[in-house]
């Protein structure tokens, strides 16, 4: 039976000040849903079929509200108004220093403890499309100050969700005095819905990568060609991660930026991955100009998801599209400031299949 294209609502929970946290399920009528909250933009379930048609879950996250306010690593959050790290929680523009909250030892992690993904966004649901997409809208103003960072930013993040499998996500900022932005998405895939996802084959369309320092600070542009972080070919996550090098070692694995190989500004093959055993891929498109892969090092089995299993190292992983990490301190790297009259738009599409 063909199931009909839309988004149905459900109370998700309650915050601590009383706002209510609602849960979205996009259906397109297809093959895949996509359930979403409107704290941090969460996606707390992703279901698509395998090769036999059975349906999973191939994102981890929390069953109950409580665990996304109080310990969630970042599952399935918008994470801004500066994805990834930024050192000494520090930056200057325009000759103005500013400090920022400082969330990762010395470092700014992901917009400072209370960046994107744990804020409150209004939701709004799109009505059905003619070709059977259905889209959900989160906006968001962040105020001047917010977590250090200067003037205010008003964000628009819509979720689309085709009847190809695809999920599309459209960034749209806007500030009213000269701010930095790096908006992304911090998924945890796990494409067989259980046990690890280090067994997955991950292609990266990338030929080279930032080092890193002890702090996960770039240091440097290198070649991937004859490292452990050569991913021009499918290649599975566990023959190599553990293998004798620096650079793993510092990260306890994969927490790196990669620098895709672009041919133009629009959107571009950026990553695949693929679970041998129940034929789910995944295709990842995008206009940004590198990919964060993580590969959940520091899941340690101190929670417990909403299959009710405990997370362990590498049960899932992370591929993050985005400006490089520190760009605001690097102006060799692609710029991530933005100024009034300007806009920041950024899209990414994730393609799911079996086979």
């Amino acid at each position: 039976m063909t199931r009909q294209a839309g988004i149905r609502q459900r109370e998700f929970g309650i915050l601590p000040d009383g706002r209510t946290v609602w849960e979205y399920l996009l259906d397109s009528g297809a093959g895949m849903t996509l359930s979403a909250i409107n704290l941090g933009g969460i996606v707390t379930a992703i279901r698509v079929p395998d090769r036999q048609g059975c349906i999973g879950n191939v994102v981890l996250g929390f069953s109950e509200l409580a665990d996304y306010v109080e310990r969630n690593p970042h599952f399935g959050t918008i994470v801004g108004r500066c994805a990834n790290r930024i050192a000494g929680g520090r930056f200057v523009l325009d000759g103005e220093v500013h400090s920022l909250d400082r969330n990762d030892g010395p470092n700014t992690l992901h917009g400072g403890a209370r960046g994107f993904g744990a804020r409150w966004w209004e939701a709004t649901a799109v009505p059905p499309a003619s070709d059977g997409s259905v889209k959900l809208r989160f906006d968001y103003s962040s105020a001047d100050g917010e977590e250090g960072f200067p003037g205010r930013l008003d964000v628009s993040v819509s979720y689309t969700l085709t009847v190809h499998d695809e999920w599309r996500i459209d960034y749209r900022a806007t500030c009213e005095c000269a701010t930095v932005v790096n908006l992304s998405h911090h998924d945890y895939f796990n494409l067989a819905g259980s046990g690890s996802a280090l067994r997955h084959r991950l292609t990266l369309a990338a030929s080279r990568f930032t080092t890193i320092d002890s702090c996960l600070i770039p240091v440097a542009v290198q070649a991937v060609e004859g490292t452990p972080f050569d991913f021009r070919v499918p290649t599975r996550i566990d023959d190599r991660i553990r293998v004798n090098n620096a650079q793993l070692a510092l990260a306890r694995g994969y927490d790196h930026n990669w620098i895709l190989d672009r041919a133009d500004a629009g959107l571009c093959f950026a990553a695949r991955l693929h679970d041998d055993a129940s034929g789910r891929s995944l295709d990842i498109e995008t206009t940004e100009p590198a990919m964060q892969f993580y590969s959940g090092n520091f899941l340690d089995g101190s929670l417990a998801g909403s299959g009710g299993m405990l997370y362990r190292q590498g049960d899932g992983l992370c591929l993050e599209p985005q400006h490089y990490p520190d760009a605001p301190n690097r102006p060799d790297f692609p710029s991530t400031v933005l100024r009034p009259g300007e806009i920041f738009a950024s899209s990414t599409v994730y393609r799911f299949r079996a086979a």
